[in-house]
């Protein structure tokens, strides 16, 4: 191998330019911000999901009384833990109304950023979309929320 050769090789590995580089970082720049956003609220809303978790063993007392009681327990009477303080991380409490409405008052984490302090509402319904009767059949629960935790609900409570 002759040295002209040589010099060509060394001249074809010369490595990135300043604005090849730049360019990438500009790039991996514009991505984080567009990503960063989308999993904070991704991981805000599995905080808050917690809360809908927290409540299934409400729901499925108030479903099991409504079937087979003939008149309500009363409030935070239903068997399902209600006077429980603090019973996950996110969630403050878990209360019934005389009519098995759940109320999931959520924890002032920060992890849950707007969500925080916020309420979420379960009510039961009938076949119809109304508030059953006792004894009666609850085929789904309405979920509602005060504004700051409606985007952050998931999927299924929407």
């Amino acid at each position: 191998m002759n040295m002209k050769n040589l010099k060509n090789i060394k001249r074809n590995q010369s490595g990135f330019t300043l604005i090849e580089l730049m360019i990438v970082i500009a790039i991996i720049g514009i991505l984080a911000a567009i990503a960063l956003p989308a999993y904070q609220d991704y991981t805000i809303k599995a905080r808050v999901s917690e809360g809908i978790l927290a409540s299934s063993q409400c729901r499925t007392a108030v479903s099991e009384l409504y079937q087979s009681a003939t008149a309500s327990p009363g409030i935070d009477n239903w068997g399902c833990g209600e006077n429980n303080v603090n019973p996950t991380q996110y969630v403050n409490s878990i209360r019934t109304s005389v009519s098995g409405v759940i109320d999931v008052m959520l924890s002032a984490d920060t992890g849950l950023g707007p969500a925080a302090g916020a309420t979420i509402t379960l009510t039961p319904q009938d076949n119809a979309g109304v508030a059953p009767v006792f004894p009666s059949q609850v085929y789904a629960f309405a979920c509602t929320g005060s504004a700051t935790v409606i985007p952050y609900l998931p999927g299924s409570c929407r």
